[in-house]
């Protein structure tokens, strides 16, 4: 990942997401969530992360980006990932800079799950919503440019894992991150879905 400085940051992402045409997955059936990836504005950008806390009811101790399932009353899948956000870590949705979509998947409780990338201020205070999560944290964007550690394989399914400072990043979160790498900043992670 070249250096870049945090105007040039949010320059090529939206270069970048514009050539790309993210996956839609048709499957009406499934419920909707959304997760926001937040990056830092700055010349060595960082990924907003979560640890769920161990007294939820899925994703106990997991690695997480802010996120949730879509409510009735959010006017776009963009508007539940600002909102589910700002429950969850305090981020006001004026210090989001969203700069769109990516690939959509589906999570192993049913969930369609769309990605929304944005760009935040470098300097923020995040609240971390003790009823949801135990801890937010932030990994430097270019640790995800190595290649990762191991992987989990099963069946088809091959996802990288990464650990960071005691933080085990593997699963969906681990796979929209390579994703994301791999169109945005063409890394060569391998992944399959």
């Amino acid at each position: 990942m070249p250096p870049m400085n945090a105007q040039s940051l949010q320059l090529h992402l939206k270069e970048r997401l514009a050539q790309h045409r993210p996956r839609r997955i048709n499957q009406p059936d499934l419920k909707e969530a959304a997760v926001l990836i937040a990056i830092t504005a700055e010349d060595q950008p960082r990924l907003v992360l979560t640890q769920r806390s161990e007294s939820v009811s899925t994703h106990r101790g997991e690695v997480a980006f802010p996120g949730g399932k879509r409510d009735p009353e959010d006017s776009s899948i963009v508007h539940t990932a600002l909102r589910e956000a700002e429950e969850e870590i305090g981020l006001q949705a004026h210090q989001v800079q969203v700069i769109g979509e990516l690939d959509q998947v589906v999570s192993r409780f049913g969930f369609l799950i769309t990605p929304v990338l944005a760009v935040i201020p470098a300097e923020l205070e995040h609240v971390a919503n003790l009823a949801e999560l135990d801890t937010i944290f932030e990994v430097p964007l270019e640790f995800f440019g190595r290649p990762p550690e191991e992987f989990f394989e099963k069946e088809r399914f091959r996802i990288p894992t990464y650990d960071y400072e005691g933080f085990r990043i593997w699963g969906i979160t681990a796979m929209i991150i390579a994703e994301m790498l791999n169109n945005i900043w063409e890394c060569e992670i391998p992944v399959q879905i």
